[in-house]
């Protein structure tokens, strides 16, 4: 049975909790919030143990389940590497590249598993283009949003773009060869709107935008090859 901790149990935070107590190989143990009134509501309505310090948490569980703000990510990632402990953190990884970077090197080092949450890969839209011989020339995303405070600590390339970046880079063979990309706050501290190019070195052209102040939802992936226009619509689950 994998002792699980629960770290942020915010808006997110919740439907992890839920995804967990359906996991019968998975004992959920606890989980950690500093916000005593989402604590309150949580170990209430689950009968669940509230720890105030994360890391007494760490030292019960083998596997941390971090669902809290990305600046947290960092620290509370770090401390459950460190000791021992398997990882699941939800996207970005972290809030800089100089932390992600670090914190691959630790995984790397030590004999744990750290995966993040990039739930598009899973998504049946894009599984079922998987058995199509994938070569894109030419890729055009819009992943449109409307407003939600949430996870406006990040700009909305690491709020909503990331999703679309992890699909195309997985999608293209090829290096990066040059990035162009604007972006600009508009209710927030951080871009809220943003507009990226990304060249690659076989040719490939991705462009790709993100709003997360729009009047509607849009999650759509265009893909051009030789053979193929493809469609793949997140939001909807159609391809």
């Amino acid at each position: 049975m994998l002792k699980v901790g629960v770290f942020g149990v915010g808006h997110l935070g919740k439907f992890h909790l839920n995804n967990w107590k359906e996991i019968k190989k998975a004992e959920l143990v606890g989980f950690y919030d500093p916000d005593d009134v989402i604590a309150r509501e949580v170990a209430d309505k689950y009968q669940l143990t509230r720890f105030s310090d994360p890391i007494q948490l760490m030292d019960i569980i083998d596997a941390a389940d971090i669902v809290a703000p990305t600046p947290a990510h960092f620290s509370l990632c770090e401390a459950a590497i460190r000791k021992g402990k398997h990882v699941f953190v939800e996207k970005p990884l972290a809030n800089t590249m100089l932390e992600a970077r670090e914190l691959v090197k630790l995984v790397r080092e030590s004999n744990v598993k750290l995966q993040v949450g990039h739930v598009e890969r899973f998504n049946p839209a894009f599984l079922a283009v998987q058995s199509i011989p994938l070569n894109p020339l030419f890729i055009e995303v819009h992943r449109l949003a409307q407003f939600n405070p949430r996870g406006t600590e990040v700009s909305v390339i690491l709020d909503l773009m990331i999703h679309d970046i992890d699909i195309i880079l997985s999608l293209v063979r090829s290096e990066v060869n040059s990035i162009s990309a604007s972006g600009v706050a508009v209710m927030t501290e951080t871009p809220d709107i943003a507009s990226v190019r990304i060249e690659f070195h076989n040719g490939c052209v991705a462009n790709l935008t993100s709003s997360r102040i729009s009047m509607k939802k849009m999650r759509k992936m265009r893909l051009f090859q030789k053979d193929a226009y493809i469609g793949i619509d997140f939001l909807n689950k159609k391809s």
